[in-house]
């Protein structure tokens, strides 16, 4: 594979200066970064290094480690970091120039320490487009955007190019939607400039709200201004002078970053009346969601923003021609709009040779899960699913097997270990069965039930639909009682077929998206994991031994040392045996809680959580070594 650009490299390096840069994305300010960066201002200050700055960033990635404080130029990367540390950094680091080496990351499979993020294969297998500036820029400072190419492909807009020449790149470019559904960008942009009624409407769909999914708050929290200049590139390719940012109110730091963006942008005249003396004005407003899932959908998100209860409408007509409140509005995603000031700036020859020839560009992914290196990728599309997994990803942990990944959020698919080389793009997941979706990625081990794991995204898709049409209300109600039902024992025969049954109908008849994806993960489960429907319907038996009624735990007679470790932990006094007396759980007391698995000593191992497996063992307590 050809080498990629390393992650956040420098675009502009200051000479003699060094900058500490302290993660302060949702994640690490759960973990006090904030605290920490105050921390290092003053220790910085009390050693008086006036060639060293510290200011904050939005996410670097590697979420799994933070707080992450990374130290340029040298590109020192320090990983879990505490306010007791920071001492050490300043003093050792930054004042003698010696690596504090226990806070280093170490690859995951060598244990090599790796000081330099450059050498880190989390970010070296990346090409970070969308998240070039994620990391490295201070999101709450406009300057910092401005120092790195920031509205710079808004001038070439509104000055070089014109709304027709901005089409045309975006048509040429290949740029298709990241929300989910991939229609091409510059089609959608030609289709509401052509609408003939007035006003026109931009909105941001930025309701990000998939289990698991994490790529559009953290694209917003790092770079806010990106998303802006590329709303205002829209705007004015559209003709369009009012946009909306529909964003969750879960969000509440994206939110906060957000509106200090707009504010800085009206304020430097890149957002407002007449931009940049261009004669063009463009006004954006943040509209908070409740979390409905549901909102996702572009039609049920209009109707939340003109203040009605969300729910979808059919289509057409399409929001390019009839949007909100009956006017012609184009709608793109976090990620499409990020997209655009590049293309703009560098041209759409430059990102039409990223990509495969029908999905072009590179793709923000939340890899999360059963998966070493969890966090934040970016990668160019039709990249292999083992790449993802366990070149960048770094594999299964604990030394388990892979057995799927999902992509595409709750209305995604399971793609099993012999799709490991299926190139990530919109064709060949829908070929396999899934969807590439805002790019929610979750890796599962072989200790996951492909039983339970379905019930539970149909039982997120089942709470969340909105009700409107009956196969989304009454047909995922319908399968989820069927799932719960095989998890518990009382699968019957014919289970199977009736899942697929009503899965075929709602896909072919409910209303929107939303409903239309939402029995996938059943689907795919069923089409690459049968067997394991079967074991549970006829079998009773639970292969992954993860449905509690199909599992059970007994003590192994030959390595049972009666030490009564387990007996005393057992919080229904279940086990019964006394000292040197091999111990016997009371399957009708035990409520499979696997304490005494976890408690056993490793020496002895002499606790076995089975599904269908005979186990002989006493019924009751008999001396140690009698069996």
């Amino acid at each position: 594979m050809a080498k990629r650009e390393v992650a956040f490299e420098p675009l502009v390096k200051e000479q003699g200066l060094r900058t500490v840069l302290v993660c302060r994305g949702t994640g690490c300010e759960a973990s006090r970064s904030a605290d920490l960066q105050t921390e290092l201002e003053g220790k910085v200050a009390q050693l008086g290094l006036t060639d060293v700055r510290v200011k904050f960033t939005g996410c670097h990635g590697l979420c799994q480690d933070g707080p992450i404080v990374v130290i340029e130029p040298e590109g020192a990367f320090y990983i879990r970091v505490k306010i007791e540390d920071v001492a050490e950094i300043v003093q050792s680091h930054l004042a003698e120039g010696r690596i504090v080496s226990r806070l280093i990351y170490r690859d995951p499979i060598t244990d090599q320490p790796l000081p330099c993020y450059r050498d880190i294969l989390f970010y070296q297998k990346q090409q970070r487009i969308v998240l070039r500036r994620c990391g490295h820029i201070n999101p709450e400072d406009i300057d910092d955007y401005l120092a790195y190419e920031g509205y710079q492909a808004l001038r070439k807009a509104l000055f070089d190019l014109g709304p027709e020449a901005i089409i045309r790149e975006m048509k040429r470019s290949g740029l298709r939607g990241h929300g989910g559904a991939g229609f091409p960008t510059g089609i959608k942009w030609d289709l509401t400039r052509n609408a003939p009624a007035q006003p026109k409407y931009v909105v941001c769909n930025f309701d990000e709200g998939d289990p698991g999914a994490f790529m559009n708050r953290s694209e917003v929290e790092g770079d806010p201004h990106s998303l802006l200049e590329g709303m205002v590139i829209a705007a004015y390719a559209v003709a369009a002078h009012q946009g909306f940012i529909y964003g969750r109110a879960e969000y509440p730091l994206a939110i906060k970053r957000l509106r200090q963006a707009i504010a800085q942008a009206e304020e430097r005249g890149f957002l407002g009346d007449n931009i940049l003396g261009s004669g063009f004005s463009f006004h954006i407003t943040i509209k908070e969601g409740a979390g409905a899932f549901i909102c996702g959908e572009e039609t049920a998100l209009m109707a939340s923003i003109e203040g009605r209860r969300g729910m979808p409408r059919p289509r057409p007509p399409f929001p390019a021609q009839s949007g909100l409140w009956g006017k012609p509005t184009l709608i793109n995603n976090v990620g499409t709009f990020a997209n655009v000031p590049l293309i703009i700036l560098k041209g759409a020859d430059w990102f039409a040779q990223i990509g495969t020839d029908k999905s072009r560009g590179t793709k923000v992914f939340s890899l999360v899960g059963h998966v070493v290196n969890n966090g934040l990728v970016e990668v160019p599309m039709g990249t292999s699913l083992r790449e993802i997994v366990f070149g960048i990803g770094g594999g299964i942990p604990n030394g388990k097997a892979f057995k799927a990944v999902q992509t595409g959020g709750p209305s995604g698919g399971f793609l099993p270990a012999s799709l490991l080389d299926l190139p990530v793009d919109y064709e060949s997941l829908a070929q396999a069965g899934s969807i590439m979706g805002s790019g929610g990625m979750v890796v599962m081990d072989e200790d996951t039930c492909m039983v339970d794991v379905a019930r539970f995204f149909l039982s997120f898709t089942q709470s969340e639909s909105c009700g409107k049409c009956v196969p989304c209300r009454l047909g995922t109600k319908r399968m989820l009682e069927i799932l719960e039902r095989i998890i518990r024992g009382k699968g019957e025969e014919g289970d199977i077929e009736l899942l697929e049954e009503l899965a075929e109908t709602i896909r072919d008849t409910s209303l929107c998206g939303f409903g239309q994806t939402s029995a996938n993960p059943v689907l795919t489960a069923l089409r690459y994991f049968r067997d394991e429907y079967v074991a549970h319907i006829r079998e009773k038996r639970c292969p992954a031994r993860r449905c509690e009624a199909l599992v059970s735990f007994y003590i192994l007679p030959d390595r049972c040392q009666g030490c009564g470790i387990c007996r005393k932990a057992c919080p229904t006094q279940a086990i019964a045996g006394d000292k040197r007396m091999i111990h016997v759980i009371n399957q009708d007391k035990c409520i499979k809680c696997g304490t005494c698995l976890e408690v056993c000593p490793p020496r002895f191992d002499a606790v076995v959580k089975t599904s269908g497996e005979g186990v002989l063992v006493p019924r009751e307590p008999v001396p140690v070594g009698s069996v």
